[in-house]
């Protein structure tokens, strides 16, 4: 073995979030019972029927699955997109079934992003915060990963439009989340229409996060795809990635997709047959009967509005409160992220997570989530009102 066995591309990676929050808060006491906010595992109930379909699929554990996905699942996922998009797709040849959709978000990179974009080393655009797949897809794929701060002056959406040209002329793909993890912003009609025509004017592919898009309050966000198809840009332009974790309460399902144009599916497709790990076919003959019923999802919302009106009520006169637009999350403003976890976590037993965690500092060592909390709700009401109420007793009220 040589003296540095290990590549050097990894070598800079700050831990991971919640190794990161253990650290900090592990060897400290609790201040009260317990209530934890950090991590976004919705705990809904996912629909009874699903046991069911399981079990009567149980023997397909037997086979090895289809890479692809059975035609079954894909034509679900495609009537799914048209309800919800309006976008007629083709299910053989544009659409990818995946074991999460964190499988996709990295793999995409190692499968589209190029050695080198006008004869040079290409970057990849993100969001700061970010979520950290896109960070290390891009270094695995040996691009320089960009990170566009999204703050409240920006609408707590990236100004990619605002980069260097020359940043611009190098980028080969692009991440975007919508709605945005940690913050609820949701990207609207005029947004995406300004983002797809910067992408058609310096060639870069966008890689559309759009977990939480069943998560609102009223009006369904519009989707990445949708307003390609609208302005008839090049179909290869824009690749969509959903999941059944947050829509449907299925984590550990791990069942999402991936929907663009041929030829990127086609490659992304390619990939995958070497190094994929398609879903067993008893999981993707539950993502069939998932994707096709909406009655679950929409209660789900309704628990979800539940929360957040619960949110508005106790903290909707914290300073710098905003409430979210869509997904589960609260991005509350502190003075200091890291502190005010400690003081939590010790003087209430309220676990949040540090918005630090999320974001990468910039030159200057500060990053756009030190001066930020992240809070989910995805526990009961009572329980979110408890853990709500002790933040607002602890963090604003002294």
């Amino acid at each position: 073995m040589t003296n540095d066995p290990f590549p050097e591309r990894f070598a800079s990676l700050p831990p991971y979030a919640f190794p990161r929050l253990r650290a900090l808060l592990d060897h400290l006491q609790p201040g009260g019972d317990a209530i934890h906010m950090t991590i976004g595992e919705p705990k809904h109930a996912f629909p009874d029927w699903v046991k069911d379909v399981l079990s009567a699929n149980v023997d397909g554990f037997n086979s090895y699955p289809p890479n692809d996905g059975t035609p079954e699942l894909r034509e679900a996922i495609a009537g799914w997109v048209h309800r919800r998009y309006g976008v007629e797709i083709d299910a053989a040849s544009q659409i990818l079934p995946l074991n999460g959709t964190r499988e996709g978000l990295y793999n995409v990179g190692m499968a589209l992003c190029p050695e080198q974009k006008n004869g040079q080393r290409p970057t990849v655009l993100m969001p700061n915060p970010f979520y950290q797949v896109y960070m290390i897809s891009s270094i695995s794929a040996g691009a320089e990963p960009v990170f566009v701060s999204a703050t409240a002056e920006t609408g707590h959406l990236p100004d990619f439009a605002g980069l260097p040209t020359d940043v611009l002329d190098r980028a080969a793909m692009l991440y975007i989340c919508s709605p945005a993890n940690p913050q609820g912003a949701v990207a609207s009609e005029s947004y995406w229409r300004d983002l797809i025509a910067l992408a058609e004017k310096h060639d870069i592919r966008i890689l559309a996060d759009e977990c939480y898009s069943e998560i609102y309050r009223d009006t369904p966000p519009p989707g990445a795809l949708e307003i390609a198809t609208k302005m008839g840009a090049d179909p290869e332009r824009v690749i969509i990635f959903h999941s059944l974790s947050k829509r449907s309460n299925l984590p550990g399902l791990r069942s999402g997709f991936a929907v663009g144009g041929p030829e990127s599916l086609k490659h992304m497709k390619q990939l995958r047959n070497y190094s994929g790990a398609p879903l067993p076919l008893p999981i993707q003959r539950v993502s069939e009967k998932v994707w096709a019923d909406e009655d679950h999802v929409i209660e789900n919302r309704r628990l979800y509005r539940e929360k957040f009106e619960i949110a508005d009520e106790i903290l909707g006169n914290a300073p710098g409160y905003m409430s979210p637009e869509a997904g589960f999350f609260l991005w509350l403003r502190v003075p200091n992220g890291e502190e005010a976890a400690v003081k939590l976590w010790t003087e209430t037993g309220v676990r949040v997570l540090p918005g630090r965690y999320l974001s990468k500092p910039d030159a200057n060592g500060v990053s756009p989530g030190d001066e930020y909390i992240r809070v989910a709700l995805v526990a009961s009401a009572e329980e979110v009102r408890r853990g709500l109420t002790a933040i607002k007793a602890c963090l604003y009220e002294q």
